[in-house]
């Protein structure tokens, strides 16, 4: 009771009232100097507007960004895009103050591992031994139904958890503790209403503690009530998202012996200069926090008020300047500046897959095999470069907020990026600006190293009949940066329309949601829960979810054969699928004669070095398969021919750097 008064009595402006610290990620330096080309990072910014000038705040966007990008320990880019308000009013400041959700998660997790590092906290000590209210939690009922062979989950006669969940547990979201959120979104497996005793308002109201987390109940109140409740899961066994880094913050109390805001102030905040960040933005600062997407911020997160529940879940305010010196922290192995927050070993265990073999992964798209990611303590890491819809090196991690804040730091390229945006979960707004056009953006503004660059060749002369022979159209997949070989560029990629809404389970595959625009799939039959026991002969009993994609893709136009089990069905159904040829996300380049010179333009979603939309770019011919573009980069283009004879690609810049492009037939599909 003494630590919950001292929290309330004395309420701390965190770090909200310094001026900025001087340093490299100060300015923006020399774009070249840092390897970028400054003329592609200025595609950022009309990348924006045009979402801002199509999507109103009706449609869940707030007409404004900043957008921080670092390489190499030095700002290489900081802008501030449209207004921080609803009525466009008040234009946007580098310095611009958000509500940044759970970009508040990675903060919690240092703050956690720093206490590791003192050896105050035992990551696999048993929660219990911090907060015993937490002991001999139980889990909610789960069955399978002997009719279909699904698990029905409910709350009647919770059982005891087979061990106690633990601090990495929270850290990785494996503890059992969700959102339920999640389950209403994703209804078919919610904890259902199994017993009179535990009727709807148990799920909707308990469940959802919605009476009790507000701004003015403590963490130490809160976790309490978590106490009464369920877990969703057996700890250990499934990552799902939820209410963990509630309770980790809690830990952190308990362990270090301060209140959760008074010690993110004195061992991350104050350390590293983040003179922005903290749990309410106070009266002087008001005029730089950005509106909501939403005609009136939730009640939880009026952050204009200083709060008792400091939420290390979500509740942190900041700014891109602020975040991207702690994100600079962590690319550093845990200094900044010359002060250390974490040792190398921490940030290492943090960023390195913390998912043992088996653990299963429910709810989202940001982590798993169908995202080509997993999740180290407290951020997604990047894994797979094929079923990633982002750019980046193996080994990039990141995570974003409930509004649409996001950042990603890449240690192959030493690059840093941070998105500062607000918009409403689930709206036309959010999926307009999350993810992939920072991600592309910025990765296709990278340059090849001058040390490496190879001086022209001199011009030939080809005839018109030559020309021709190289004009089309060119697929790089999802590939904007010769750093990446996002999505698959050979010209065979198949699409079946099944990848983003899949669960692995131990019979096969679980169809939970078919593309919402169609695909092969669906037209050949598949719907909502069925189960596919079998691909191509090859049963998919005890597979890993990456291995059975890998056999679900092959060559566009080719057949697929599965046994599946309809939902609701006892019977075994074969059916055959034909893969489709289709890239939604393509970066492609059109290439023509145009006044007896070859020329070419980017034509898909995203520009690929120089090439760029309405911009016909001319080639220089060097041999009769090399040309060079006359463009800033002089980029080098050698096209590929098959077996036949036949032109069947190209590649820029060949040598170390060098992107692949197939060429295409663009059919019905396109």
């Amino acid at each position: 009771m003494r630590l919950v008064a001292s929290m309330w009595a004395i309420p701390v402006v965190l770090c909200l009232l310094g001026t900025a610290f001087a340093d490299d990620l100060a300015t923006p330096g020399d774009a070249k100097s840092l390897g970028f080309s400054a003329a592609r990072l200025a595609r950022i910014a009309p990348w924006y507007q045009a979402r801002f000038d199509s999507f109103s705040p009706s449609d869940g966007l707030l007409p404004g960004a900043v957008v921080a990008i670092a390489k190499g320990g030095k700002l290489a880019y900081l802008q501030a895009i449209g207004f921080q308000d609803r009525a466009k009013t008040v234009p946007m400041k580098t310095n611009s103050i958000f509500w940044i959700a759970s970009m508040s998660k990675p903060v919690a997790g240092v703050a956690a591992m720093i206490l590791v590092d003192e050896g105050k906290l035992d990551l696999d000590a048993p929660v219990s031994q911090y907060l015993p209210e937490l002991a001999n939690m139980r889990v909610a009922f789960q069955k399978a139904d002997p009719a279909t062979g699904e698990m029905e989950y409910g709350l009647g006669l919770p059982k005891p958890a087979k061990r106690a969940m633990t601090v990495r547990d929270l850290l990785r979201h494996t503890s059992g503790l969700i959102y339920p959120e999640l389950d209403f979104a994703y209804p078919e497996r919610g904890l259902a209403d199994a017993s009179a005793d535990f009727g709807i308002r148990m799920i909707h109201g308990l469940y959802g503690l919605r009476a009790v987390r507000r701004r003015d109940t403590t963490l130490a109140d809160f976790v309490s009530s978590l106490a009464r409740l369920p877990l969703a899961h057996e700890p250990g066994e499934v990552h799902e998202y939820g209410w963990s880094v509630e309770v980790l913050s809690r830990v952190v109390e308990v362990a270090s012996g301060q209140p959760f805001d008074q010690f993110l102030e004195s061992r991350i905040f104050g350390p590293l200069h983040m003179v922005d960040t903290g749990f309410f933005v106070p009266k002087e600062k008001l005029d730089r926090l950005v509106d909501s997407p939403m005609p009136e911020r939730p009640p939880i997160w009026d952050v204009t008020t200083p709060p008792k529940l400091f939420s290390g879940d979500g509740g942190l305010v900041s700014t891109a300047p602020d975040y991207l010196r702690f994100c600079q922290m962590l690319l550093n192995g845990g200094e900044l500046d010359g002060v250390r927050v974490l040792s190398p070993h921490a940030v290492k265990q943090m960023t390195t897959n913390a998912l043992p073999s088996g653990v299963s992964i429910f709810g989202g798209d940001e982590v798993g095999a169908r995202a080509g990611t997993t999740f180290g303590l407290g951020f997604a890491i990047r894994t797979d470069p094929v079923q990633s819809w982002i750019p980046g090196a193996v080994g990039s991690f990141s995570w974003a907020g409930h509004w649409s804040t996001y950042f990603w730091i890449d240690p192959a390229e030493q690059l840093i990026g941070v998105q500062m945006v607000q918009a409403t979960p689930g709206s036309k707004g959010r999926q307009a600006v999350l993810y992939s056009g920072i991600n592309h953006l910025v990765y296709g503004a990278l340059t090849i190293p001058e040390s490496t660059a190879v001086p022209p060749a001199a011009p030939v002369t080809l005839s018109p009949e030559a020309l021709a022979d190289y004009a089309g159209t060119y697929d790089f997949g999802a590939t904007v940066s010769s750093r990446d070989r996002q999505g698959l560029a050979d010209g065979k990629t198949g699409w079946l329309g099944i990848g983003n809404f899949v669960a692995m389970e131990q019979e096969g595959l679980r169809i939970n949601k078919p593309n919402p625009g169609g695909g092969p799939a669906t037209k050949a039959g598949v719907t909502a829960g069925d189960l596919i026991t079998e691909v191509d002969g090859a049963p998919l009993r005890g597979l890993a979810l990456a291995d059975v994609l890998a056999k679900l893709r092959g060559p566009a136009n080719s057949t697929i054969k599965m046994k599946l089990v309809h939902k609701g069905q006892d019977g075994v159904n074969d059916l055959s699928v034909v893969r489709a040829d289709r890239r939604v996300n393509s970066v492609r380049l059109q290439v023509r004669v145009a006044e007896g010179k070859l020329v070419a333009e980017a034509t898909g979603v995203w520009p690929v070095l120089e090439f760029e939309k309405g911009k016909a770019t001319p080639f220089v011919a060097t041999s009769s398969n090399e040309f060079t573009a006359a463009d800033e980069d002089r980029t080098r283009i050698a096209f590929v021919r098959d077996a036949a004879g036949k032109v069947s690609g190209l590649i820029l810049n060949p040598g170390p750097w060098e992107q692949h492009a197939a060429k295409i037939a663009l059919g019905p599909n396109f």
